[in-house]
């Protein structure tokens, strides 16, 4: 025992054959490899807590300020538009935070990359900007983003064809950038975001219809039947160039701010 000790030796380690002095460096190898095991648990472990509290907070930050009871009091201290502009804020830096995480997840792979990915997200993105520069700010009675008051339904505009175009702007970008990111954590992030948009949509509906009644039917039918033009490219010029900008600086700030280059 005493020989083996002392002779130099080679043992078989979790790093592969490697030679060894004695007992004594063995000892001191497999606590460095446990030491190092034991880190990149914890690192794992860490990533995937914070990545599951922000899908939490989330969750709960658009719950709870919606809900009858909590909105009807915060609209009463901070006027419809305080509590707009508030709810606004909370739900862009949760969600910003929640995009953080995701990175920081551990990385899970789930389908390899392909050119074509980015290409589909690149186009799609363009009608999503399109499709938010056009909606944002016009009156809309049956969604958020925009007054209830001024809404014409003999003229709805985009509104005839979709009651909720910002919350099906969210579910056209997280679908294409879930497509693009094929591992876990971005897989729940962005084809959650689907399914949240989708169900927003449902769950809007069902309030408003629920509130309004036989109101918001007939208004429904009436914005439906209008036969006005679904886009006006005169009256929308304007709001489809501040649209195609938007597009063509994400593409530009997307590699130095999240770090990949969109481009295939």
């Amino acid at each position: 025992m005493n020989r083996l000790a002392s002779a130099t030796a080679v043992f078989s380690c979790k790093c592969g054959w490697v030679p060894l002095g004695g007992v004594t460096q063995i000892k001191d190898t497999l606590c460095a490899d446990t030491f190092s095991d034991v880190t990149a648990t914890g690192e794992k472990l860490l990533g995937w807590t914070e990545f599951a509290v922000a899908c939490l907070v989330f969750l709960v930050s658009h719950a709870v300020p919606v809900g009858t009871p909590v909105k009807s009091w915060l609209v009463a201290h901070l006027g419809s538009r305080g509590f707009t502009l508030l709810y606004s804020l909370l739900s862009c830096g949760v969600f910003a935070w929640l995009i953080v995480a995701a990175a920081r997840a551990p990385f899970v792979p789930l389908w390899s990359w392909a050119p074509w990915q980015n290409g589909v997200a690149i186009v799609v993105m363009l009608g999503v900007c399109l499709l938010v520069a056009i909606a944002l700010g016009r009156p809309n009675p049956f969604s958020f983003g925009g007054p209830d008051e001024g809404f014409d339904p003999e003229a709805p505009g985009l509104v005839r064809w979709m009651r909720h175009p910002l919350l099906w702007a969210l579910a056209l970008w997280a679908g294409t950038h879930g497509v693009a990111n094929g591992n876990l954590a971005h897989g729940i992030l962005f084809f959650g975001s689907v399914s949240f948009a989708l169900l927003g949509m449902k769950i809007i509906d069902r309030r408003q219809r629920s509130a309004q009644g036989a109101e918001w039917t007939g208004l429904w039918a009436r914005t439906r039947a209008s036969s006005g033009p679904v886009l006006d490219l005169k009256k929308d010029s304007a709001r489809l160039g501040i649209g195609f900008l938007v597009w063509a600086g994400l593409i530009l700030a997307h590699g130095p701010i999240i770090g990949v280059s969109p481009w295939p």
